[in-house]
């Protein structure tokens, strides 16, 4: 080797190690739609020389076939990479950019502004230190603009620059820019933002991006570039204290057991005590495996397995802390919530809850209010639309380890999941165990449900009628209690319109009410199994998923689903209170089958035609099918 080529390699290695050792900032950019935030990205890449001639002759391409900048390139095509982006001329997912200068690098999530997108906002706000919020000078603040900094700031951002965009569509004037950055500067003041940096810009010509504007000489603050260089954000809350969320065990063989995962703060070093968060066992670390082999020290975000010294039954969703600051461990808590899904979160209603790497069932026990994000009033809710925000209690079928999303965002955050369609509906960061949990007990009785179910004679079970007004579910489940209580057993006969006369008094008939009915109702079906009896249970329940969820909490083969099946037209026809008249007068509002809807059931144990045959013969066809169980 030539001494000119060891040269060359030390001055290839300096450069890299310069590299490795400048500062990374994460920072999205947000705002409403066509505010211009992927532009603004693009003019940022081109101006920091990121962008290699063959993709300068692209954009170039690009911009006469899609773009929506006139002669000029459309930067937003740089990072608007999906064809629907680009016939649409929207962002749609979330983009994510590396670049670099000489004083820092970034990586540069590029949010989409359309209301639809709120989802795909929220995700590129989780893991910025910094928010870049645009906003169109001709528009000034708008419903989006609002709702994205809120965002922001609940999901931990305590950094934001808002660039005043298009200053050359009002020829850069400064009473403008001046009133919209004060009308901001009002509303942000609650949001807890530690620093507010207001720049004029236009991202289409360059002005104030990466360089001072010629344009602008009124505004004597930094480019928007020299301003993301500067920032010192703090490490928004993550906390120093260690935790390791275990993803998976590992066991290639019967020598080696490690946990695998991604350290969710501070560290760890070979021989450091740690504990279970669940079980609240001790060990101390034997190995620290990584990618290169045994480490001494492993550090936040690295991923690594870790060997422990003895057999501690640890799996995944389990956590590992520091025993000196443990995480919560609770199945209660308060948290906000942000609202994805298209049908409403409903108090009562259950979903799937699924944490780094912990999943499990959850329902909302308490929606507590919803948030104004215009005027960050404190509202009352029986249920939350579309992007709206909310605080929430929570109850986990299990217990989950977690800390408050202020101490550390990896751990203090979940995702909500609808169990029919398996879509993401909501996105939550969690205020605080609710310290009843600690305190609330199962009690363990003397007379247990196998006993009672003995002195009986039968075994318990729930039979749900579920089916249309005047289906004929009541008669039915009436005709089946008689002929079992002429059998000798022991039975209850829970009916919707009676229970609304005492336990459901306080409901109503919306959505919400509903489901709250069906959840009280189950419970107290599940209390009555306990008795040992059999419990007949008589609702319209139009809802797929509180049906589900009055399965899952009864004891295995408990639950047996009866789907009255009788068309509508004949439910209409036979009318015996009157009810489908009014409703289709539009006196009863929310009425199921009219303008409410019914889920039918997919897979019922039992499904009764009504048009086949009377009450009695249906009902004893049930009585057929327990003694066959």
């Amino acid at each position: 080797m030539t001494p000119g080529n060891t040269s060359s390699n030390s001055a290839i290695a300096e450069y890299l190690r310069q590299q490795e050792e400048k500062p990374l900032l994460r920072f999205m950019t947000c705002g409403s739609v066509d505010d211009g935030k992927s532009t603004l990205i693009g003019r940022l890449l081109h101006d920091t020389k990121l962008i290699f001639e063959d993709q300068l002759a692209a954009l170039k391409k690009d911009s006469r076939r899609h773009g929506t900048a006139g002669d000029d390139m459309d930067y937003a095509l740089l990072v608007d990479g999906l064809e629907a982006e680009r016939e649409q001329g929207i962002t749609i997912d979330v983009a994510y950019r590396f670049f670099a200068t000489d004083k820092r690098k970034f990586i540069v999530a590029d949010t989409p502004g359309h209301e639809e997108y709120t989802h795909n906002m929220a995700t590129g706000a989780s893991t910025a230190n910094l928010a870049v919020v645009l906003l169109d000078a001709q528009q000034g603040a708008r419903t989006q603009t609002r709702r994205h900094s809120f965002i922001a700031s609940l999901l931990g951002i305590r950094h934001v620059i808002l660039a005043i965009n298009k200053m050359d569509l009002i020829g850069f004037d400064q009473t403008r820019f001046r009133s919209i950055a004060g009308e901001y500067r009002a509303f942000a003041e609650e949001l807890g933002f530690r620093t507010i940096d207001i720049i004029p810009i236009s991202a289409r010509h360059g002005d104030n991006v990466a360089a001072p504007s010629q344009n602008m000489r009124w505004y004597e603050g930094p480019s928007l570039l020299s301003a993301l260089e500067t920032v010192a954000p703090e490490d928004n809350g993550v906390s120093q204290v260690f935790r390791f969320p275990v993803q998976y065990v590992s066991r290639p063989n019967a020598e080696f057991r490690g946990l695998a995962g991604q350290i969710a703060g501070g560290e760890v070093a070979r021989g450091d005590v740690v504990m279970s968060a669940k079980s609240g066992e001790v060990t101390t670390i034997k190995r620290i495996v990584t990618a290169d082999g045994d480490a001494d020290l492993a550090g936040k975000g690295q991923a690594v397995t870790l060997v422990l010294d003895g057999e501690l039954d640890i799996s995944r969703g389990d956590m590992l802390a520091s025993p000196e600051n443990p995480p919560h461990v609770a199945d209660q808590f308060q948290a906000h919530v942000i609202w994805f899904g298209t049908d409403p979160l409903m108090p009562g209603r259950g979903y799937i809850l699924r944490t780094e790497t912990d999943v499990c069932l959850t329902s909302i026990t308490d929606l507590r209010h919803s948030i104004d994000i215009n005027t960050f009033v404190r509202q009352a809710a029986r249920s939350l639309a579309r992007n709206e925000i909310g605080v929430c209690n929570f109850s986990t079928q299990t217990p989950i380890a977690f800390d408050a999303y202020k101490d550390n965002r990896s751990t203090g955050n979940f995702i909500l999941v609808d169990r029919s369609s398996n879509l993401t509906v909501g996105a939550g960061m969690i205020d605080f165990p609710l310290r009843r949990s600690r305190n609330v007990r199962w009690q363990a009785l003397a007379v247990t449900k196998k006993s009672r179910s003995a002195l009986m004679n039968q075994r318990p079970c729930v039979i749900w009628f579920t089916g249309l007004s005047a289906s004929g579910k009541s008669t039915i489940a009436n005709s089946l209690e008689t002929q079992l209580h002429a059998m000798g057993h022991h039975t209850i006969l829970l009916d919707g319109d009676n229970l609304r006369h005492g336990l459901n008094r306080d409901l109503g008939f919306t959505n919400a009410d509903r489901v709250e009915n069906i959840r009280r109702t189950a419970e107290v079906a599940r209390l009555m199994t306990d008795a040992g009896l059999i419990v007949i249970v008589s609702f319209i329940s139009p809802f797929s998923s509180e049906r589900q969820f009055a399965r899952e909490i009864m004891a295995e083969g408990e639950f047996i689903e009866v789907f009255v099946d009788t068309p509508i037209k004949e439910c209409i026809r036979r009318d015996p209170k009157g009810l489908y008249k009014r409703a289709l007068a539009g006196e009863i509002e929310n009425f199921t089958g009219i303008d409410s809807a019914y889920e039918i059931p997919q897979n019922p144990e039992l499904s009764l035609d009504t048009m086949l045959a009377d009450p009695e013969t249906l009902a004893k066809r049930v009585v057929d099918f327990l003694a066959a169980r």
